[in-house]
């Protein structure tokens, strides 16, 4: 059942990451006011018990579940136990609960690192589960494919409305600048501007830069899910039966090109030096969204003008 009314109950889980607050920002700047949200120490997801006292008492009638244990390469070798633990437990408690609670309507959100290392470019919602993943994400990954299989599951034996939406990598307001557990653009973004400060010569770019990625705005997430929460049941199970959907721009650049995008608009020369005994990661991952346009919505954010708002947020907002 689709959202219709702005008086509506809307939970938000993870509602202060970078994911999560966006969703909020956009829903409140539609008119969308009911929303609920709760904070990690006054709601652990983790804990079954709690979370389904929520549900219980406040019984939302939408959810984004934005809640997630989040990081880039380092942290996924560094905590693999507490990326795949975490969760498979925060997932699991809030699908069962909304599904005991009667939600309407559940987005479970994920990312592209679901699809194998090797699949074909673009990636399609199709190629779920045909081959191995990238080792350097596993944990994670195989946690939000637990999440995707448990949607589809609660819609074929009771026919839930949980959707799943595979964002492709995402920066932008609110994003983790710490180097030792960011993603690449934003942990790109802190270098380039530290070097400036510093008057380096020099930055260390991991790799090998020729891997190429698609990034979007945090925002253009938010703007997606507030879509498709508006969209009749029928219209989007028609385009995916599967009930799964990636978001993304539809368009990757080389991670050395990323660079050098980054050095134009902090304003620094530094040149790169490649530390190759770092891993590449994924050669290439960018994502088909011909579902999603096939609907009608699109990205509207360039990747300059989301760099340009990330960095303004990051020197007025990061503890760096």
């Amino acid at each position: 059942m689709h959202l219709t009314s702005r008086q509506e109950r809307i939970f938000v889980a993870g509602h202060r990451g970078l994911v999560g607050s966006a969703v909020t920002r956009k829903l409140r700047a539609s008119g969308f006011d009911n929303l609920l949200t709760k904070t990690r120490q006054a709601l652990d997801l983790r804990d079954q018990q709690a979370v389904n006292r929520f549900f219980e008492c406040e019984r939302p009638e939408f959810v984004v579940v934005a809640a997630a244990r989040v990081g880039g390469i380092l942290a996924n070798a560094t905590y693999p136990a507490d990326f795949i633990g975490d969760n498979l437990a925060i997932q699991t408690n809030v699908l069962q609960a909304a599904f005991r609670n009667d939600t309407k309507r559940l987005l479970f959100l994920g990312s592209t690192c679901v699809y194998p290392r090797d699949a074909p470019q673009p990636l399609r919602e199709q190629y779920l589960l045909t081959g191995p993943l990238e080792h350097t994400n596993e944990w994670y990954a195989v946690a939000k494919i637990a999440g995707i299989k448990y949607c589809q599951a609660l819609r074929k034996q009771h026919g839930c409305d949980f959707l799943s939406l595979m964002p492709t990598n995402l920066y932008g307001p609110g994003d983790n600048f710490d180097l030792k557990t960011s993603h690449v653009l934003p942990a790109l973004l802190r270098k380039v501007h530290e070097a400036k400060l510093n008057g380096d010569r020099k930055i260390i770019l991991w790799g090998t830069g020729t891997p190429r990625r698609e990034f979007m705005y945090c925002d253009d997430l938010a703007d997606a899910c507030l879509f498709v929460l508006q969209r009749p049941e029928a219209t989007l199970y028609d385009v995916a039966p599967d009930g799964l959907f990636n978001v993304g721009v539809g368009k990757d650049i080389q991670i050395i090109e990323l660079l050098q995008l980054i050095k134009r608009i902090v304003g620094t020369e530094c040149s790169v030096v490649h530390d190759t005994s770092k891993p590449d990661g994924t050669p290439r991952k960018l994502v088909d969204v011909s579902r999603l346009h096939g609907l009608g919505w699109r990205a509207p954010t360039s990747l300059d003008a989301g760099i340009r708002a990330t960095y303004a947020w990051m020197l007025q907002h990061a503890d760096i």
